[in-house]
């Protein structure tokens, strides 16, 4: 039975390859953005605008973001960490597309939010608040992560009441979304439900995300708990990409075609081909050299596809994957 729609939001072009030592090109990196949007996926982080010193693999954010292409439905989004990195992204809707909506990100605990973005937590909820209001006036989205609410690696548990004193701050702001992020992949399904919870009631009407790494194989366990919870909105990268290049130990992300694989399967709606979403990761994958964690794209879809071209496709990927092995 249909239960809805649910909406996945595409972090693997920013989140995913931020942390591979492969370099990706930018024609590389809106050819992968191309394949997501072929596979339905909207809604697609696409760059960090951050010190490419620190992130190399996002040094080309500017050329990404003019090159994506322009399709009335797709919303485009940047990471940005300060002023410097908003105006960088507001910057990009004069070379082309550009970004529709910016990402800022609070990280709740003191010792990760110094390594990760070189100040307090306090700073880093007042520099998000900042951007928000200064993206109300160029009529630019923007919504706030809340990194690290799960666990840290550095100071372990985290308070839920610091968690909802950061997620008031940021509504009063006018945040359009809070995300909330398990950062490290230290969470557990009855932790998810609590602190959704919690969140949900502290900040009644906001627009609730959540962001789960599956360090611990704990990840799509989360996501379906957060769909039990209420939460119609989940980030995920193909392939399952990614990892905190300033967190120890944080593998990557839950795939985006295993999470619509379940979400579809479970009744609901995502928009996603997962056909097409599995050759886009195995091409990925091929292009990495390795196997990928997502599980979907290698054990492929149920029943299986009975299309024709469909079947040929995989084998050619496949055939692909044998001749450079």
């Amino acid at each position: 039975m249909l239960q809805g729609a649910i909406s996945i939001v595409e972090v693997g072009a920013r989140d995913g390859l931020q942390n591979e030592s492969v370099p990706f090109s930018t024609a590389a990196k809106l050819s992968l953005i191309g394949d997501l949007l072929a596979a339905g996926l909207r809604r697609i982080e696409v760059a960090s605008f951050v010190d490419p010193g620190r992130v190399p693999q996002m040094a080309d954010a500017e050329a990404v973001a003019a090159g994506v292409p322009d399709i009335a439905d797709a919303r485009y989004i940047g990471l940005v960490l300060n002023k410097r990195g908003y105006m960088r992204a507001l910057a990009t809707r004069e070379r082309g597309r550009g970004v529709d909506e910016v990402g800022c990100v609070a990280v709740a605990t003191e010792t990760f939010a110094q390594k990760n973005q070189g100040q307090t937590v306090d700073e880093g909820v007042r520099v998000a608040t900042e951007i928000v209001k200064l993206a109300a006036h160029e009529a630019m989205a923007a919504q706030v992560t809340l990194s690290a609410v799960f666990g840290c690696p550095y100071e372990g548990a985290v308070p839920v009441s610091r968690v909802v004193d950061m997620a008031k701050r940021i509504a009063d702001a006018g945040s359009c979304e809070i995300a909330l992020a398990d950062t490290i992949g230290s969470g557990v399904p009855a932790q998810v439900r609590d602190l959704i919870g919690a969140v949900g009631d502290a900040v009644p009407g906001m627009p609730l995300r959540v962001h789960f790494h599956n360090t611990r194989n704990t990840g799509i366990a989360n996501a379906w708990a957060a769909v039990e919870a209420g939460v119609r909105c989940l980030d995920a990268s193909i392939g399952g990409l990614g990892g905190c290049p300033f967190a120890p130990a944080a593998t990557g992300n839950i795939a985006t075609e295993d999470l619509a694989y379940l979400l579809e399967k479970s009744g609901f709606d995502t928009g996603v081909a997962l056909d097409r979403l599995i050759l886009a990761a195995q091409a990925l994958s091929k292009q990495l050299g390795r196997t990928l964690p997502g599980m979907v794209s290698r054990a492929g879809d149920f029943p299986a596809p009975q299309r024709a071209e469909i079947v040929t496709e995989i084998v050619k990927v496949r055939a692909g994957e044998k001749e450079q092995a």
